[in-house]
């Protein structure tokens, strides 16, 4: 039988495909992670990893075996989980994650009605970089996440809109945009923008909805745009909730007439949904809508 250093080696190599980001992650050594794949594939009886200098890939019958052991392991890992929050005196903890400060609003305010439905469960509402979101759940570090769409994951599931805001352009004070009352897409594609790291780990749909274009100074998180926009190094497409989280003496916030508004839904792996997931889905949809005054949050 797999044991459980084996299985997990396995699936953190296939991920990371690196011996020793594995091993890091496992806090073992690089040199203990290498002899537990080859002992596995010798209990396999074939290789199930390509190794060369310079890269670390799944082979075909690698592929096959992750795709089969993956949604296992994740029941493990959820069972495991809530035996030990059951050992804490509760039935659960539920990890939420959210990438914006009106996503982060609404996920704390759904956590105490959550909370309410489902006596004994605890959400723990965490802030996560836009670049790195699709990772922190996918490493299980999160459960549901609270996302921009679009989004469309072949391994998650996508939940109901929960609300929609509209556009905004970010530019800097000194910006000849600066002074207009709005301006539109056929205006924006006159002048650069700024564009995420390209990490991969956020949903594919963005680049495109946001206008990004290969050039452009990048950012990770939401303080380096907004410094990079104040300095006059480029411009970006927000929603319209930066308003009111981000006001800022250098950025300026322009609407943009003739784009459509920027959706949020929840979003969790396909093989750790339950009920939960599910529960606290209800609750988010059930959530009332901040008014932040200038109307910003359309209804659902």
């Amino acid at each position: 039988m797999i044991n459980r250093l084996e299985l997990e080696a396995f699936l953190i190599l296939a991920e990371e495909r690196h011996f020793g980001r594995t091993a890091q992650r496992l806090y073992v050594t690089t040199g203990r992670i290498s002899q537990t794949i080859r002992n596995l594939e010798r209990d396999v009886g074939a290789p199930l990893f390509e190794r060369t200098s310079r890269k670390v890939q799944l082979t075909p019958l690698g592929s096959q075996l992750r795709q089969r052991l993956l949604p296992a392991w994740d029941q493990i890992a959820a069972g495991l989980e809530e035996a030990r929050s059951y050992a804490r005196g509760s039935c659960g903890v539920l990890r939420v994650g959210f990438v914006s400060s009106a996503a982060g609003q609404l996920a704390i305010q759904a956590s105490g009605l959550f909370e309410q439905r489902l006596p004994g469960w605890h959400a723990e509402p965490k802030e996560v970089t836009p670049t790195d979101c699709l990772k922190v759940l996918r490493e299980r570090d999160i459960d549901v996440l609270i996302v921009a769409l679009p989004h469309d994951e072949p391994d998650m599931v996508t939940g109901p809109t929960l609300f929609r805001e509209n556009r905004v352009l970010a530019v800097a004070r000194t910006h000849p945009f600066a002074a207009r009352q709005a301006v539109t897409l056929s205006d924006i594609a006159e002048i650069g923008l700024l564009r995420m790291t390209s990490t991969g780990n956020f949903p594919h749909g963005w680049r495109d909805d946001r206008l990004e274009r290969d050039a452009g100074d990048r950012f990770d998180t939401v303080s380096e745009a907004l410094g990079l926009i104040g300095a006059g190094r480029g411009a970006y497409i927000f929603g319209a909730q930066m308003l009111h989280f981000h006001a800022r003496p250098d950025v300026r916030y322009i609407p943009v007439l003739d784009a459509p508004p920027v959706v949020w839904a929840p979003t969790w792996l396909a093989a750790r949904d339950g009920d939960a997931i599910r529960g606290f889905v209800e609750a988010s949809v059930d959530t009332p809508i901040i008014d932040y005054g200038s109307g910003p949050l359309s209804d659902r």
